[in-house]
């Protein structure tokens, strides 16, 4: 081995090359020879690890292996058995520099320290990609966990680095950041909020990765794509991103639509304004003038039959409609309203079907549609809406009656 180490400084010197610069070029030639053999070496086992590996995903019936092989996991262990070799035969190289052996050793026991999170990290993201093809785990914020880890690994990794390099031994080199402690919380404040906060979105079973939010404070509005340590993806319907601290699940208010989406419908909650002065009572014509409606056809017989009985049990005066009972157009038009939503083919009927007056305002009477449409997707849903709304607009002349709406350009125009 010593024949090894001064084969090159044993010839300079025989060829009257000085004893420094003897030293300094067969340092030289060393590191180059070492350099292309821990190449070779770390060519020559990532292939045949990566083949390995390859081979064995390939027959596996899991898809894990799979995921460790586009993790770069075989590509990293193949570092390991270089840097041992470079570890080993690196004082051959500095035989005649001891000071810098010193050095060289320290940085490679360091760089050996950042190997290892390398594979590690490789490994996570692995179990990662796995976790999230299973369907119990899919939907449960995994990066944040795989994070967390990451970042304590790195954390030890660096602080084991820093106690080697400066030569205090790392269990006295952690107390000693005992009292730094302070400022690392500060520092790692929102990583740590960040953890708090997956743990009880996890556990609350508050959001799933594709649930549709809400998160006004933010300007969110569509699903959610990714829920990692410090933040949450949300993909808006416009395909823009609003990335959200996870934090904020927790401290502020925000709308997780998953109910709507796996109830059996999605809610239609929408009113018409009706003019309070077009409101008024029916007349014995223009009952008999709104049975020719068929949907309303039956309820206005039967309706009118028990409202003369009673009128004429009771003898009311019926020279001014407003004695006893008597029909009126808004609320004929109500339960007309009520029958053609129970009627439509796009309203969920085991759900709520309601059509109700709100309290008057200055805008006039609100007439609310209360219901579920069948089809829950967003298009189809506005589709129904629409319709229904465009039905029930054009029919309400039909009873006599006016749509508030705000004066306009025309409205003031006489002829």
């Amino acid at each position: 081995m010593d024949s090894i180490k001064h084969l090159l400084y044993d010839y300079l010197v025989s060829v009257n090359v000085s004893e420094a610069i003897a030293k300094y070029l067969n340092m030289l030639a060393l590191a180059i020879a070492l350099s292309i053999i821990v190449l070779l070496i770390d060519f020559i086992v990532r292939k045949i690890l990566i083949q390995i590996f390859t081979q064995f995903a390939s027959k596996s019936k899991t898809n894990f292996d799979d995921l460790l092989v586009s993790n770069k996991v075989p590509r990293n262990i193949a570092h390991v058995i270089p840097l041992l070799f470079l570890i080993e035969f690196m004082p051959i190289v500095l035989t005649d520099f001891n000071y810098y052996e010193n050095i060289f050793e320290k940085g490679l026991k360091a760089f050996s320290i950042v190997i290892t999170l390398w594979i590690v990290r490789s490994v996570l993201n692995a179990v990662k990609d796995y976790f999230k093809t299973l369907p119990k785990l899919k939907d449960k914020p995994i990066d944040s966990y795989i994070q967390v880890f990451m970042i304590f690994a790195w954390v030890m990794g660096i602080f084991s680095a820093i106690a080697i390099i400066t030569g205090i031994a790392f269990i006295n080199f952690i107390t000693g950041l005992g009292a730094a402690s302070a400022v690392i919380i500060l520092i790692f404040k929102d990583t740590i909020l960040g953890f708090v906060a997956s743990i009880q979105v996890s556990i609350n079973d508050m959001v799933h990765i594709g649930d549709w939010i809400t998160f006004e404070k933010y300007g969110a509005d569509g699903d959610v794509i990714e829920i990692n340590l410090a933040t949450v993806k949300v993909q808006n319907f416009d395909k823009t991103i609003t990335t959200i601290p996870t934090y904020a699940l927790i401290s502020d208010s925000f709308k997780n639509w998953r109910g709507m989406v796996n109830s059996d419908g999605r809610r239609i909650k929408r009113s018409l304004n009706i003019k309070l002065n077009s409101v008024k009572y029916l007349s014995k014509e223009q009952v008999v003038s709104l049975s020719k409606i068929e949907l309303i056809n039956s309820y206005l017989e039967k309706r009118q039959n028990d409202i003369n009985s009673f009128n004429e049990s009771h003898t009311i005066n019926k020279e001014l409609p407003i004695n006893g009972r008597n029909l009126t157009n808004l609320g004929v038009f109500r339960k007309y309203a009520q029958t053609y939503l129970e009627q439509h083919s796009a309203i969920n009927k085991d759900m709520m079907i309601m059509v109700r007056q709100l309290a008057p305002t200055t805008q006039g009477i609100p007439l609310e549609v209360y219901a579920f449409s069948s089809d829950k997707r967003w298009e189809n849903y506005e589709y129904i809406m629409a319709d229904i709304f465009d039905h029930l607009i054009a029919a309400v002349p039909y009873f006599d009656l006016e749509v508030y709406e705000l004066p306009t350009g025309s409205s003031f125009i006489t002829s």
